[in-house]
């Protein structure tokens, strides 16, 4: 059975930085494509980093230049580096497996979830 599960969430600044975690378990296919999205209160999900099998990353306009993901395949975990959060960042933010790309995005499944507030 497949489990997503995020850490690393939590409050800071406007100007700081999170690294988000997401610990994949009996997951075969960790290599393959993963991605982070997020959603705030009353507003849609918003695709924000995903990396392909190949690694290419793709980012929304929103986080270009500030947030960097990545992927450890032989701990399968995926990370979400994010500089320079802005109050606009706040939001419940899922990792999610076989998501490729923040364009035309799709996931399998995804986890539960580590909120991130952003506020003077």
């Amino acid at each position: 059975q497949v489990q997503l599960v995020e850490s690393g969430g939590g409050s800071v600044q406007p100007g700081g930085s999170l690294r988000l975690s997401c610990a994949a378990s009996g997951y075969t296919h960790f290599h393959f494509c993963m991605g982070w999205f997020r959603q705030a209160p009353g507003k849609e999900r918003e695709a924000v980093a995903a990396i392909d099998t190949d690694g290419i990353t793709s980012y929304a306009d929103s986080v270009k230049g500030r947030f960097t993901i990545s992927k450890d395949n032989r701990r399968n975990t995926l990370y979400l580096q994010m500089n320079s959060l802005k109050p606009e960042d706040t939001a419940m933010y899922y990792c999610a497996a076989d998501m490729c790309s923040v364009r035309g995005w799709g996931f399998s499944r995804e986890g539960q979830g580590t909120q991130v507030t952003v506020s003077s």
